[in-house]
């Protein structure tokens, strides 16, 4: 019998953070519980190799639905419980609000109430957002003024100040968020611009697409590599006393730029002609219009400039982002081309 050092309990582990922090904690001998909402394939893909593996113990179940979690938190007697479970997309968070507000907010508060019934000195582990952030011309850190835009920025905001605020300070749980930038990987969902940038630039050079469509690319985010900012959520709960911390590269670099990445990868020579909604991005070898701007992209209350601060996390956890802007464009934009090569049976 394997002797296991804790049992952890992730929402959302079929994800890109999940699966990740899945794959971190395994390693670190934990015995590992997954929520999900369905066994299907093409939904597991992330994580089949450790469930094949017997590596990890997926539970059936729905963030939303109160009983599904207090049976899943039974099974799994949880030391440690990582909730990335989401309705992650901000543009549809503006279509979708009532659905973003019932699995941020109210399913978060679900988790945490029943979690601390079942072991009360269990530790819990929100994932914040940037988008709980408004724009401001200098760093976001753990200070800064809170004053999100979007229904997604909105309910995260709600879970932290009732669940993971109120809760440390009038109940002495230890509950902390980890206030998440932007982190991609080649599992990141492909409605995200970084995946969405990287898999069309692939299609474009391979001559299965056109052009891209885009909204504004002068937005500018701070980038890092999601298993890194994993590691900083599992330290995170390996503290004495329960802290949030902004998790960020300190970088930012604009939309355009990350495309522009991405063409020096593949080889494509990308120049800018004309303003505005009229800017269009050309191949110098080919003279063909590759990138457009579209209106129907533009994000409603975009915020133009998010920078996290760091040094909180730098400090405490000993923690710091070790993969460059450049090399994680490349990362990406190899896997895709790999995604591509293998559906199309073309090479490069």
């Amino acid at each position: 019998m394997i002797a296991y050092k804790k049992r952890a309990f992730i929402t959302g582990i079929a994800g890109q953070d999940g699966s990740y922090l899945a794959e971190l904690l395994v390693k670190k001998g934990y015995k590992v519980f997954g929520l999900v909402r369905s066994f299907k394939k093409d939904s597991l893909q992330n994580i089949e190799k450790l469930y094949k593996n017997k590596k990890i113990i997926l539970i059936k179940g729905d963030l939303g639905v109160l009983e599904s979690l207090k049976k899943g938190l039974k099974i799994a007697q949880p030391d440690e419980i990582y909730n990335f479970a989401a309705q992650s997309d901000e543009v549809r968070s503006f279509k979708l609000s009532k659905e973003t507000y019932n699995i941020n907010y109210r399913g978060f508060g679900y988790l945490v109430d029943v979690a601390i019934k079942i072991n009360p000195k269990v530790k819990i582990f929100q994932a914040g957002s940037s988008r709980m952030f408004d724009a401001v011309k200098s760093f976001q850190n753990e200070k800064t003024s809170f004053g999100p835009v979007s229904p997604y920025g909105k309910a995260k905001l709600k879970a932290h100040i009732k669940y993971v605020v109120e809760y440390r300070k009038k109940y002495d749980f230890f509950i902390c968020s980890g206030i998440l930038f932007n982190h991609i990987s080649p599992r990141c969902s492909e409605s995200f611009i970084a995946r969405k940038i990287t898999g069309s630039m692939v299609k474009i050079k391979l001559g299965s697409l056109e052009s891209l469509k885009l909204g504004n690319i002068n937005v500018k985010r701070d980038w890092g590599y999601a298993p890194e900012y994993m590691e900083a959520a599992w330290k995170m709960l390996q503290q004495k006393t329960p802290q949030d911390f902004v998790i960020a590269t300190g970088e930012t670099h604009s939309v355009r730029e990350f495309i522009e990445e991405a063409c020096k990868v593949l080889d494509i020579d990308i120049t800018w002609k004309g303003k505005g909604l009229n800017e269009k991005g050309i191949d110098k070898k080919t003279g063909k219009t590759i990138v457009e701007i579209d209106p129907q992209y533009f994000r409603p209350n975009e915020v133009s400039y998010l920078c996290g601060d760091s040094r909180k996390a730098r400090k405490i956890l000993n923690w710091k982002p070790k993969t460059s802007f450049k090399d994680l464009v490349k990362i990406m934009v190899e896997a895709d081309s790999k995604r591509e090569k293998i559906l199309n049976n073309k090479f490069l």
